[in-house]
């Protein structure tokens, strides 16, 4: 597996977006719950509210903006999520508690390869999913699936 930028395309950062109708509920759930550093924050910029969280210093980051009145969005669908790959089951299950502390439990992935392997999925306030998976991809392998899970 190559594990490098194409020649072509010199990428230096990344950042994933999308539209909110709940900005104010999404960004406690981001910024308060959930713990996400927040990069850059506007209000009312040609008309869009928008917040950029992330972890200072890597190069992935999601974004989140309202606009319009009402604003448009599109429906969640189960298999467009948020994956952080948190350092192993203790630091799943302290997540876990903490969201659980701010009122939010999880809910069932849809794909099993989830929490066949540990990890715990929760819904952020517009209905996207978040999975709290176990282990740091790319520097450790899944957990094998638990016994009694296949």
């Amino acid at each position: 597996m190559n594990a490098s930028w194409p020649a072509h395309l010199d990428v230096g950062a990344v950042r994933f977006a999308r539209p909110t109708a709940r900005y104010d509920d999404v960004l406690t759930f981001y910024r308060d719950t959930l713990g996400l550093p927040v990069l850059a924050q506007w209000r009312d910029h040609h008309g869009y509210d928008g917040v950029v969280l992330g972890l200072p210093d890597t190069p992935v980051h999601l974004e989140i903006t309202q606009h319009g009145s009402p604003p448009r969005i599109p429906e969640p669908h189960p298999e467009n999520q948020l994956v952080l790959y948190l350092r192993g089951p203790e630091a799943v299950a302290t997540a876990v508690a903490h969201l659980a502390g701010h009122g939010h439990h999880p809910v069932a992935a849809a794909n099993r390869y989830w929490p066949d392997r540990g990890a715990v999925a929760f819904e952020d306030p517009d209905g996207w999913v978040v999975i709290l998976a176990p282990w740091v991809f790319g520097a450790q392998s899944p957990p094998p699936v638990r016994a009694g899970q296949a």
